[in-house]
């Protein structure tokens, strides 16, 4: 009998190593909650986490199996249930975050092991160590191939621990929070994704970016996937493959597979995150990018709390930052703006907006987060020396009837939306007359973007 060891991968179809466990014998499938890295999880992702672990527990009992629940550190427990149920092989699928890779190691030492790629479409092996920008990685990492969806296991391979006499389970935790969740697991997932597919891939790269299509429709503008992929609640070959079977399928319809050919192109981001943190396990604490002298970063904690309130002036950002706080999760073209916004115009270490989204976002993915936050603060793998987002201009663009922010800053649900756009370039008077409670900006736009070309440039050696 062999043990699969469930880790971020919280469903058994489309799950590689579990289904590799099974084609080699019967299974007995565990999961270690391990309280170390549990503290490392924000609250609001560790109650969907726990959630979802609930829901693969479920699904294994319909199956007439179990999930075996236990508490400590993970070579010690797995090694202990091995020892119970004289098992053999112990299964799992490879994480990249440091803390994760260190348990894996521990792993390896006691016991036989077999470990398998399932997180991303491409081993990080397969492909160079490094790129000079995204789209020679992009080329590179098209021309490899995609594994099809594994199997979900036969039922009849997986094990009920209660038929082997071990002791009982650890109780699966439940966590309070304090926004509403997702629905965790796989059929959620399912679910939310079948809706996107009927009514949002065909057109995901004219509303992707588009911050009213965003409020009107949250899944279908885009496809609200990202809790689910991070959790492991769905696997990421199965999203590739339908996507792909869309593309196929809209043959003839060059508007339809431009548009699903954007979906499927946003995924490799997502990998290319993944393959930073693969060959730079320092992604989540240091500069990617080398600099000849350090930034000088102003870390005001005044401009931080502000930032983090959603009080900046700046509508766009603050909108970001609302819905961040309301929902646990933030639309990409705002978490580009509220990033860009705290790096350059606050002069703020990114360190500490990537740390604040890891404690308050559902979807928090530890590559994800911190590559993109990397990218955007021009400490990343970028071919723009110093990337600034103005936050006026973004809003213009991309929200000029202002409907995005005025769902997450009542304060100004009166004001007309161009004046809504230009705030931060009104005089004081102004508006203090259209909405005399929302904050003045608390950064001169054209000195904050200045301020910040001047100390990256000075950090580059350019000055």
């Amino acid at each position: 009998m062999h043990l699969f060891w469930h880790r971020r991968d919280f469903r058994l179809r489309d799950n590689r190593g579990l289904a590799l466990a099974a084609r080699d014998g019967d299974v007995l499938p565990v999961f270690v909650l391990d309280e170390e890295l549990l503290r490392g999880i924000g609250e609001r992702q560790r109650a969907f986490l726990f959630a979802g672990l609930a829901t693969l527990r479920e699904s294994y009992r319909e199956r007439g199996a179990d999930l075996l629940v236990r508490r400590g550190e993970p070579a010690r427990a797995l090694a202990a249930v091995r020892e119970a149920v004289d098992g053999d092989t112990v299964y799992y699928n490879r994480h990249y975050q440091p803390a994760r890779l260190n348990r894996e190691r521990r792993v390896e030492r006691r016991f036989p092991t077999v470990a398998t790629t399932d997180c991303i479409l491409v081993d990080p092996d397969d492909l160079d160590p490094s790129y000079p920008s995204h789209s020679q990685f992009y080329d590179d990492w098209t021309a490899r191939p995609k594994p099809d969806p594994a199997p979900t296991p036969d039922p009849e391979r997986l094990v009920d621990p209660g038929a082997h006499a071990v002791e009982p389970d650890a109780n699966i935790p439940t966590a309070e929070t304090d926004i509403d969740l997702p629905t965790a697991g796989y059929e959620a997932a399912r679910r939310r994704y079948d809706q996107f597919l009927d009514d949002g891939i065909e057109t995901y790269a004219d509303t992707r970016d588009d911050l009213s299509a965003a409020v009107a429709r949250p899944v279908g503008a885009v496809s609200r996937m990202s809790p689910y992929l991070a959790a492991g609640m769905i696997g990421v070959r199965e999203v590739w493959q339908d996507a792909t079977d869309r593309y196929e399928a809209a043959l003839g319809d060059r508007d339809a597979r431009r548009n699903v050919e954007k979906y499927r192109y946003e995924l490799s981001w997502r990998e290319a995150n993944y393959h930073l943190l693969a060959n730079d396990p320092g992604l989540l604490s240091k500069n990617h990018k080398a600099f000849p002298c350090p930034i000088a970063w102003r870390d005001d904690e005044d401009d931080f709390a502000a930032w983090k309130r959603g009080e900046t002036g700046y509508p766009l950002v603050d909108a970001g930052m609302c819905q961040l706080e309301r929902e646990g999760y933030v639309h990409n073209r705002s978490r580009q703006v509220v990033a860009s916004f705290l790096t350059k115009h606050l002069l703020v270490d990114w360190r500490k907006g990537a740390q604040h989204f890891e404690e308050q976002l559902v979807d928090h993915d530890p590559a994800v987060n911190y590559g993109n936050w990397q990218w955007v603060a021009s400490t990343g793998n970028d071919t723009v020396d110093v990337r600034i987002f103005d936050p006026v201009a973004q809003m213009d663009k991309y929200d000029p009837d202002a409907d995005y922010v005025r769902e997450y800053v009542p304060k100004l649900r009166d004001v007309p939306a161009g004046k809504a756009v230009e705030w931060p370039t009104l005089d004081r008077a102004e508006r203090q007359r259209l909405a005399p409670d929302y904050p003045d900006p608390i950064v001169d736009r054209d000195e904050g973007y200045e301020r910040a070309q001047r100390v990256f440039e000075t950090a580059l050696g350019k000055r």
